[in-house]
């Protein structure tokens, strides 16, 4: 039998409603999280991304997460196709591993009702970064799936992604504040492509003042540096 035939129609799928209001500390938040993820990790098969769509079965609305992480699955190579456009569960034939919500106000129900639907849906680890503690005192909290009901986890390493978060007061894109970050399991950052860039920039400037002062002590002692031996 064809295995195509027993996939549900997505014709009337909602993939997008083209409708976002999201704020300038979430947009930026969910781009350090899933950009370090890619210039970091680029040998590792994975998917990241934010304010995508994931749907469990084709007659339940979706639920659109501020970042996700579904580790051995990619973006399919027809990505404009219907059902390729968003996260649809059959298609990935798993959920995503790691879901992270960014709480802003005390509308978007990230303990209640969308802490049940992950739960329900089976994702391995359900994060909330609360930076303004509108949920409570706690700025960040994580929960494991443990059998078919979430706990709340007591450290921030995540055993079956093999990543960490961390919070880091730092500048990002220009912007002071404090960010949920990945981290190794030694709290060592995940870095973006920008801090990679300057990291090399600062190696690269320290080799030429390293050069620079060898060749001023060869001048000293009546040697020219620029000839070759």
């Amino acid at each position: 039998m064809d295995t195509e035939l027993l996939l549900p129609d997505v014709a009337d799928l909602v993939t997008e409603d083209d409708t976002p209001a999201d704020n300038f500390a979430s947009e930026k938040q969910q781009r350090l999280l899933t950009g370090s993820l890619y210039s970091s990790l680029p040998h590792k098969t994975f998917l990241a991304a934010a304010n995508v769509g994931i749907y469990t079965t084709p007659s339940r609305p979706p639920i659109v997460s501020d970042v996700f992480l579904s580790l051995d699955v990619t973006v399919p190579e027809q990505w404009w196709e219907k059902q390729n456009r968003c996260y649809l569960l059959w298609q990935f034939d798993k959920p995503p591993d790691v879901v992270i919500e960014i709480v802003s106000n005390r509308e978007g129900d990230e303990l209640g009702g969308k802490f049940s639907r992950y739960e329900q849906m089976r994702v391995s680890y359900y994060v909330v970064f609360d930076p303004n503690h509108e949920l409570g005192s706690e700025e960040l909290r994580l929960f494991e799936l443990r059998g078919r009901h979430y706990a709340e986890m007591t450290e921030t390493w995540l055993e079956q992604v093999e990543l960490g978060l961390r919070l880091w007061d730092g500048v990002f894109e220009g912007k002071q504040a404090r960010w949920l970050r990945w981290c190794d399991a030694k709290g060592q950052l995940l870095l973006t492509g920008d801090e990679r860039a300057e990291l090399e920039r600062q190696r690269a400037e320290q080799e030429r003042q390293r050069a620079e002062r060898l060749a001023a002590r060869l001048r000293a002692l009546g040697e020219d540096p620029d000839l070759e031996r």
